[in-house]
């Protein structure tokens, strides 16, 4: 191993060499201050048989979220998750951060962008959920050995806060807008506000019923309808949730009206008989 000054055409560099893997390596620097510290670095990982991780972080931060995204992100998050996830990335950090290599990204780094954000006017609650992002696609790159160290860690995120405070209907709201919409003959809509105002289900709960889940006294809730396709539940687990008497009399006369449909036909079809779009739930969420 050996430290050797250099003339460079836009000045002097200072060259380390060393062997390995039975082969000559060497590495210029600009300051003789950087040349020996990379070479005590050599030294060290020399004896800790680390050697091969001095190349390891090559690739951008893109290049790698391309490969988390294959191998990681696709087989294990819901298709409503990668959905976020992409718009998030695609908005605020791949063009402040996607160029970057992957050991060249420090706490300083992740500081920095997040104040570029403050600046552009993102949202704390956008901010969080892109450091949160950013911190678990570097946490892969961590468990890959692609860097030692996950710089995201360091940098405070902001608060979690909820934004806006959740408030129920009262029972009297949810009668008056069942009989507008049942003056209007609009029967489908009357009840699946009943459903999600006295069962307690999710929206994507609701839309995945069949006629199968209505027993006696519960509703079995074991599927959710996700972006179009059905899915599991979002806990991944399936429940009972009580049925109330005047929900278990709302959904009797929607099956008489109906012609009493067989088991496995859904409760709420979507305009064409099939299942509802993302779309066309926004549509009714704000028609309703």
């Amino acid at each position: 191993m050996s430290i050797e000054r250099i003339q460079r055409k836009r000045g002097v560099g200072w060259r380390v060499r060393w062997r390995e893997g039975g082969r000559n390596r060497a590495r210029i620097l600009d300051r003789k201050t950087d040349a020996l510290a990379f070479e005590a670095e050599i030294r060290r990982r020399s004896r800790a048989g680390d050697l091969a991780a001095l190349d390891t972080g090559q690739e951008t931060l893109q290049e790698f979220a391309e490969e988390w995204w294959q191998l990681y992100a696709a087989p294990n998050l819901a298709a409503t998750t990668l959905a976020s996830y992409a718009c998030l990335w695609d908005a605020h950090v791949l063009p402040r951060l996607g160029a970057i290599r992957l050991r060249d990204i420090d706490p300083q780094t992740i500081a920095r962008f997040r104040a570029e954000l403050t600046s552009a006017g993102v949202g704390p609650s956008s901010i969080r959920r892109v450091m949160v992002i950013l911190q678990g696609v570097l946490e892969r790159a961590v468990e890959w050995q692609r860097i030692r160290a996950n710089p995201a860690r360091a940098v405070r995120k902001p608060p979690q806060q909820r934004e806006r405070v959740v408030r129920p209907l009262a029972p009297a709201q949810v009668e008056r807008i069942r009989a507008h919409l049942l003056e209007h003959g609009q029967m489908r809509d009357a009840v699946l506000v009943s459903v999600l105002a006295y069962a307690g289900l999710r929206p994507s709960e609701a839309l995945a019923l069949t006629w199968s889940h209505i027993r006696e006294r519960t509703i079995l809730v074991e599927r959710g309808l996700v972006l179009g396709q059905l899915k599991t539940t979002k806990t991944g687990r399936s429940r009972t949730v009580r049925l109330l008497a005047p929900l278990a009399a709302d959904l009797r006369e929607w099956k008489i009206a109906n012609g009493r449909p067989a088991d496995d036909a859904l409760l709420f079809p979507g305009h064409r008989g099939g299942v509802w779009s993302a779309d066309a739930w926004r549509h009714w969420r704000r028609r309703i």
